[in-house]
């Protein structure tokens, strides 16, 4: 029987139509506890690549005969030649298509919906990673925030829908993923904002983004004005679009909040961030609809693939946003914190200037999950 490629594009799709599917990941066991492709009703079995050299007989009734089985691995050619090995004792499978880091680089663009006077606002989701990044558009007009460093995906996404970039931002200096946002910036003419106390190291010229400025998309005049919120980082900032959404970047996420820790002031930020969520976004219409810059687990995407939530709906059923004792709330976000993500002061030295990691080694940093969140 032959095999074939499936792509992360495909994977993704089967992620949002909550298909059943079956995964053989082929990686070391560390590797798949730590980082694996997930969906809802997909089942997994993890066997290294090594315990496989002699033959897969001893694994084939592990795996189901009423699914699509997909065999994955870091790069690929592992899981290809695991997935011959199986075509040869009559299984029909696939493997994925530039493995594990194509999984981790693929975009995926999906509506939120419109905007008052024209326009719309979409999100990439990031669905390997858990970043989410944003844009709007309104009369050839394109604001962009959070990106990524797979920059093309923009670019590209923005001509479809005939619009011209021309603001990007990001919330924070990340520390998670490389931004795209200064390069895609000197591509198309865009401003490039970033918060000036986050950028106190920078090795290069932006736009100071400060609370409360205001600036519009396209002849409509979309208005996206800035809220300071710091606690993830000094300099976060908020940003209220068209007076329905809330982009709350690694502040407020829907089923947890931000972690003050990535650049090492865990204790001094803990106030921040605590005033940021209870007091700044407690002065917030509740029919905001949130849209933050990572989720966590699958379990966060609705139906249609988006990320997002009612702010009044998140003050009623997030536990990091109804926390009466601030004794209570800086042990949340001070103890017991999910390990750092991967290569996090490579990625602000990167983020700031600093350094210049090829797109290999780029590639490298990113892998793993995202970890922006207290739990």
């Amino acid at each position: 029987m032959t095999i074939r490629a499936m792509t992360s594009k495909e994977v993704t799709k089967k992620v949002f139509n909550k298909e059943a599917f079956f995964i053989l990941d082929v990686r070391n066991e560390g590797d798949f506890k730590d980082w694996k492709i997930e969906g809802e009703n997909f089942d997994y079995l993890n066997i290294p690549y090594f315990d496989l050299l002699d033959g897969v007989e001893e694994i084939l009734d592990q795996l189901p005969t009423d699914k699509e089985i997909l065999v994955v691995c870091a790069k690929e050619g592992s899981s290809v030649m695991i997935a011959e090995m199986l075509s040869e004792a009559g299984k029909d499978v696939a493997y994925l298509q530039g493995g594990m880091k194509a999984w981790s680089e693929h975009l995926e663009p999906v509506k939120v919906g419109d905007l008052k006077n024209g326009g719309e606002m979409y999100q990439f989701v990031r669905i390997g990673k858990g970043c989410l990044s944003y844009m709007v558009v309104s009369e050839g007009e394109a604001a962009l925030f959070d990106a990524v460093r797979m920059t093309d995906v923009y670019t590209e996404f923005a001509e479809s829908v005939g619009a011209k970039i021309t603001q990007v931002f990001d919330t924070h200096l990340h520390a998670d993923h490389i931004s795209g946002g200064r390069k895609i910036a000197e591509q198309t003419g865009a401003a490039y904002w970033l918060p000036p106390k986050d950028a106190t190291e920078v090795k290069f010229s932006y736009e100071p983004l400060e609370d409360g400025v205001e600036v519009t998309v396209g002849n409509t005049t979309i208005a996206i004005q800035a809220l300071y919120s710091p606690g993830h980082t000094i300099g976060s900032t908020s940003f209220v679009v068209d007076e329905a959404y809330l982009l709350s970047g690694d502040i407020l996420f829907i089923d947890s909040i931000g972690r003050p820790d990535l650049a090492g002031m865990a204790e001094d930020w803990v106030a921040d961030l605590r005033e940021t969520l209870y007091k700044r976004y407690k002065e917030l219409s509740d029919e905001l609809l949130v849209l933050p810059a990572h989720f966590m687990i699958i379990d966060e995407l609705n139906d249609d693939g988006t990320v997002s939530e009612k702010l009044g709906t998140l003050f009623a059923k997030n536990h990091g946003l109804n926390i009466e004792s601030e004794k209570e709330f800086r042990k949340l976000v001070t103890e017991n914190l999910p390990p750092q993500p991967n290569a996090y002061q490579e990625i602000r030295e990167t983020n700031m200037g600093k350094i210049s990691p090829d797109e290999e080694q780029q590639r490298e940093m990113e892998i793993g999950p995202n970890r922006c969140a207290v739990r």
